[in-house]
Formats: C-alpha cells, sequence, structure tokens
C-alpha cells in the first residue's frame, strides 16, 4: 500500500502542474527579420554592366496636369428658330451636318404667313386713301375751302397710314416672304457656319415660338475654336493663372499636341470633389470633337530648379516610378520618384525622391530584370 502511494504521487503532482502551465499565456511569437525589398543584390562581377550617372539639374517651368472635356464656346453656339408658327414641311439637314450661312435648313407652313400678307395689303390700301386724302385736303387750303386744322389732320393720317404699311413690310421682311409671290410656306436658313449639334424637330412636327415643344428646331457651334474644362484640385489652383498657356494632348491622336489658353477659373468648388472648372480656350484644327477626353498639361510662368536623369534611369512598375540608387558594392536600393514632362535629349524631369549629384543606374529596368533571376 506504502509502495502504491508512492508511486501515485509523482503521477497526481506532475498531472496538475501540467494543468497549471497549459492555462498559461501563449508563448511570445517569434519575430523573423525581412530583408529590404526594394535591396538587390548582384554578383560583384555584373557590377560593371550597370552603368552609373550622376542626376544633373535644369532650370524650368513647373507643370501640373489635369484632364479635361471638349465644350462648345457659347458664344460661338446660335440657335435657330422659326418666328413663323406652324407645321414643319421639309427638313433639309440633320443632326452632326456641316452648314453653311444663308442654307436653307428646313420648312415651315404656317397660317401666320398669311395673316401678315393680308395685313400688308390692307395697309398699303390704306396709305393709299389717306394720301390721297391729304393731297385733297392741301389742295383745298391753298384755295381757301378748308382749315388749317383740317390739312394738319389729313396729314396725320396719312403719316399713321405710312407708319403701319412700314410695320406690316418689315413684317413679312421678318418671316423672309416675298410680297411679290407670297406663299403659306417660309424657309429657315443658318445664321453662321457650323455643325450642328442639336435638333429638336422632324417632318411634320410643330414649330415656332408659340407652339408647344422646344422653340429652337436646330443648334448650330462654330468649332473652330472650343472650350476645354478640366478638373483642377484646389490645392493646385493657385498654380494656374488667367491667360496661362496650356498644352493639349488627345489619346486619338498622340502626335497632335495643340496650344491653348485659360481663359476662366471657375469661382465655385464641387463640394464632393473639391476641384474648380478651369476652362481653356483652344483653336482647334477640326480634330477635337464634342465630348473628347483630354489632358491638359499647364505651365507656371515662374521657373525653378528640377532634377533630370536619363529617361532609361527611369523605371515604371505597378503604376509608380523608380530608379536606382548604388548603396556600395554590389547592392542597388530602389527609389520611388516622382516625374515631370520628357525633356530633350532623352533626359526625364524629376519633381521629387532624389536631388541633382544623387547617382543612379542608367538602365534601371536592365537592373531590375537582373534582380528578379
Amino acid at each position: 500500500m506504502a509502495l502504491l502511494l508512492a508511486i501515485s504521487l509523482p503521477l497526481i503532482l506532475s498531472g496538475c502542474q501540467s494543468k497549471d502551465e497549459g492555462s498559461g499565456a501563449p508563448p511570445p511569437a517569434k519575430v523573423i527579420p525581412v530583408s529590404d525589398m526594394n535591396l538587390i543584390t548582384i554578383d560583384q562581377k555584373d557590377v560593371a554592366k550597370f552603368p552609373i550617372a550622376t542626376a544633373g539639374q535644369v532650370e524650368a517651368s513647373a507643370q501640373l496636369q489635369a484632364t479635361g472635356t471638349v465644350f462648345p464656346d457659347v458664344s460661338r453656339e446660335v440657335p435657330v428658330i422659326s418666328l413663323a408658327n406652324g407645321r414643319v414641311v421639309d427638313i433639309k439637314t440633320r443632326l452632326d451636318d456641316n452648314v453653311k450661312k444663308g442654307q436653307l435648313l428646313f420648312s415651315v407652313q404656317s397660317p401666320d404667313i398669311t395673316t401678315a400678307f393680308n395685313a400688308y395689303l390692307k395697309a398699303v390700301n390704306d396709305e393709299q386713301l389717306a394720301n390721297k386724302a391729304y393731297l385733297r385736303a392741301d389742295d383745298l387750303f391753298k384755295h381757301g375751302a378748308l382749315s388749317q386744322a383740317m390739312v394738319e389732320q389729313a396729314q396725320t393720317a396719312e403719316n399713321d397710314a405710312k407708319a403701319d404699311l412700314e410695320a406690316a413690310d418689315n413684317q413679312l421682311k421678318l418671316y423672309g416672304v416675298d410680297k411679290k409671290h407670297p406663299g403659306s410656306v417660309v424657309n429657315v436658313y443658318a445664321p453662321i457656319s457650323g455643325v450642328v449639334i442639336g435638333q429638336n424637330v422632324t417632318n411634320a412636327a410643330a414649330a415656332g415660338v408659340t407652339l408647344s415643344g422646344s422653340a429652337t428646331a436646330f443648334t448650330i457651334a462654330d468649332l473652330s475654336t472650343v472650350w476645354i474644362l478640366c478638373d483642377v484640385y484646389e490645392n493646385d489652383i493657385p498654380k494656374i493663372q488667367v491667360g496661362q498657356q496650356a498644352t493639349i494632348k488627345i489619346q486619338a491622336y498622340p502626335d497632335r499636341p495643340l496650344k491653348g489658353r485659360v481663359s476662366d477659373i471657375g469661382p465655385v468648388l464641387d463640394p464632393s470633389q473639391r476641384t474648380a472648372k478651369v476652362r481653356i480656350e483652344v483653336p482647334n484644327p477640326g480634330i477635337l470633337k464634342l465630348g473628347m477626353f483630354v489632358s491638359a498639361t499647364f505651365s507656371s510662368l515662374k521657373k525653378s530648379i528640377f532634377t533630370v536623369v536619363p529617361a532609361e534611369a527611369v523605371l515604371h512598375l505597378h503604376d509608380r516610378n523608380w530608379v536606382f540608387v548604388p548603396v556600395g558594392g554590389n547592392q542597388f536600393k530602389r527609389t520611388e520618384v516622382q516625374v515631370g514632362s520628357m525633356l530633350e535629349g532623352g533626359r526625364q524631369q524629376i519633381l521629387s525622391g532624389i536631388s541633382p549629384g544623387t547617382q543612379v543606374v542608367t538602365n534601371a529596368l536592365l537592373l531590375e530584370t537582373a534582380g528578379n533571376q
């Protein structure tokens, strides 16, 4: 019995000790150091394959880039309306057509023409009658058979009749009616040369300024000069001034940059985007289409000092730009930079990340490829 207790006691104590240890805090995690992912080490004998260049500096204008959309110049946008109310009987043009000033656009059959011509004929008759009455009164006055007051009254009636006739004549001219060949159909012509960017009528539709529907039948825009509206962030607004030049690049024509001028900086910010509308006036050589997306580069009037490196020294990777800086021996560190514009001689402008005098690998892509092998 004593022997059994002697054997059981160590087992019981051992079980209690294991239970106490199992209920305590977990052991601390082991920290495994990871090397710098931007550090590349190559074989010492291959170092000579990657020439080193020293970053230089250049004095240039600071640049700001923004995206924009092409819009018509509202001062060159003209609505086409029919002053005569009626029904469209013929349409000679369509949406997106190029038209010339004076070109026939559409015809309207209107009862207003009949009414206006009838008023003109009555005004002609009234003026002739008033003229005869005045001449008769003047003759009688000269022979002493009529008073001066009666002559003045006849002259006033003649003047009123002439005014009514002139008004009726102007009404016909306003409608474009030929007095010698009147008809119930009036033609509407293009007021300017340009492109039809809006159409609100079809055949048999109502037209005119007092009938139901839109009074504007067509909208013609002169697209020889267009607007580009860009969204510029609040912090970048001080970098832009009215009258400043801008370079416009079009995705469809990358080899044909255009020049424009800032004509307005919007006074109101978009509360959700914190951006303001910047308007650029651009002469259109015929390649800018309404609604087209473009990129605008603004160059500041004040010049600053920027770092420059060979263009091949910059590596574009994961939507970022990098250069490789030697850190001693056979190691190179990949350093992120913000790039500016391309300069002559195959040089790349660097806005931030490195400074003039920094050494960089001249062929970043070659070194990146070697480091991944």
